[in-house]
């Protein structure tokens, strides 16, 4: 606290006279609505333990709305690259921009639930490269949470999974830890979640010898700074260095192990 605020709060209890009850103004009531912004500077721009920037930095943000009753919507985007570096596409597409809407409840203190609909929208001027396709996809989700563990599952809903077409049912379960360390403004995270692809073109890559489908794991550590977090995290994968995420001279392994740096603050 500054020392100026601390003087007059010192002389206001000094010189404050008693003051009934029924005299007290009635405090506003709160309001159902919440607007929230968010900011941020990564390393790394890592989706499911997958290079979105082919190993580079990415700015990012966005903006949520929720409801006292549960509601939720917003709009979150990112610099990429790896649609540009890939040989699936010709052509160029810089941002990824999602919306997303949803209901996140808790039960009581320990126990919550969340599900929702997001759009993943990649803005840009290409062509893709037969047999792939547009990279725009669409999943609902569902989730659990008990005290500091969240368990969530993600189902694609086109017939499209960013650039592989023939994938309806292709899906992400996920299992994620955040544990605040009492008594510190400390987080520790770890998480792990598998990547499965379904349809006859993720088939035919595997019998290939590149298989879209993978596991990922990541640990790390953030501290937040009076609303300024700061995260050191390290992510990988078991997708294959002569797989589907790899391409020379463009970061090589998407997949591969990587430490990120971040920096959000949310406002």
């Amino acid at each position: 606290m500054h020392k100026s605020k601390l003087l007059v709060a010192v002389l206001g209890a000094l010189c404050a006279m008693p003051v009934m009850a029924a005299d007290a103004p009635a405090p506003a009531p709160a309001s159902p609505h919440t607007v929230t912004s968010n900011v941020g500077l990564v390393s790394n721009y890592i989706f499911r333990g997958i290079s979105q920037t082919s190993n580079n930095p990415a700015i990012q943000g966005g903006m949520d709305y929720s409801h006292a009753s549960g509601f939720y919507a917003g709009v979150w985007g990112s610099n990429v690259n790896w649609i540009q570096d890939s040989v699936v596409t010709s052509g160029s597409v810089t941002m990824e921009l999602d919306t997303y809407l949803g209901f996140k409840k808790s039960i009581n203190d320990d126990m919550g639930y969340d599900f929702g609909y997001i759009r993943y929208n990649y803005l840009g001027n290409y062509t893709t490269v037969s047999p792939y396709t547009a990279a725009d996809t669409a999943e609902v989700y569902a989730a659990f949470t008990y005290k500091f563990l969240t368990a969530k599952y993600s189902y694609s809903l086109l017939d499209q999974f960013l650039t592989v077409p023939d994938t309806k049912g292709t899906n992400y379960l996920e299992l994620n830890a955040n544990y605040t360390i009492p008594d510190t403004t400390f987080t520790l995270t770890a998480h792990v979640g598998k990547q499965t692809y379904t349809g006859a073109t993720a088939d035919g890559l595997a019998a290939a010898g590149t298989p879209p489908t993978y596991t990922d794991y990541k640990v790390g550590v953030a501290k937040d700074f009076s609303g300024y977090v700061i995260g050191l995290a390290y992510s990988a994968t078991d997708a294959s260095d002569t797989g589907f995420y790899t391409y020379p001279g463009k970061g090589d392994n998407w997949g591969k192990g990587a430490t990120v740096v971040s920096l959000t603050h949310s406002f």
